[in-house]
């Protein structure tokens, strides 16, 4: 299988589309693992991300007439798939976006402290999703878009309907609970 092979991914797409089965099972199995990460980083706990998967390769199966093959397959699905956890996370709004609007607009920019995080979040990869799932829904959304995806303040804002200092403010608080939490298991290894 190599999904960089147009003609795979034309003929693989082609007989997805026409209902194959085995087919269909080929594309998912490809790609449950890497989206199913993608999917853990925004849901609360594991069943929520193997939901947010389902629902978003029904997505990626019915829109597949619609992919072009110019860029990556692995890129279109991750894409169609990070939408859907948006999608599913602004209808929690009512708890999503912790934001009072006050101050925001004056946060300062820590890049200084960038790096100490950076260097901070250089764990396990189980590890850091694990941390990332305690962080709450706003947190955990806007640090998913602004450090993984690289998404910018402004798209978030656009995104999720909220202002570019709530995004600032929220991406701020969730790394002030990631180094917490990063620091409370450090004490709990040193005991």
């Amino acid at each position: 299988m190599n999904f960089n092979d147009k003609d795979f991914v034309d003929s693989l797409i082609k007989k997805c589309v026409k209902g194959d089965r085995k087919s269909q099972h080929l594309l998912y199995k490809s790609f449950y693992g890497k989206m199913l990460v993608v999917c853990m980083r925004y849901a609360s706990h594991h069943e929520e991300a193997k939901d947010l998967l389902h629902d978003g390769f029904i997505k990626v199966f019915e829109r597949l007439t619609s992919f072009q093959n110019k860029g990556s397959l692995e890129g279109w699905i991750r894409r169609i798939i990070i939408n859907n956890c948006i999608d599913f996370i602004r209808k929690k709004r009512d708890y999503l976006i912790q934001s009072d609007e006050k101050g925001f607009e004056n946060l300062e920019d820590d890049s200084d402290n960038d790096a100490d995080f950076q260097a901070e979040i250089k764990l396990k990869a189980e590890l850091v999703i694990k941390l990332i799932q305690k962080l709450s829904p706003a947190y955990r959304t806007v640090f998913n878009m602004f450090v993984i995806e690289n998404y910018s303040h402004q798209e978030i804002a656009d995104e999720l309907n909220i202002s570019v200092g709530a995004s600032k403010s929220n991406l701020a608080k969730a790394k002030m609970k990631l180094r917490d939490l990063f620091n409370s298991y450090r004490n709990e290894l040193e005991k």
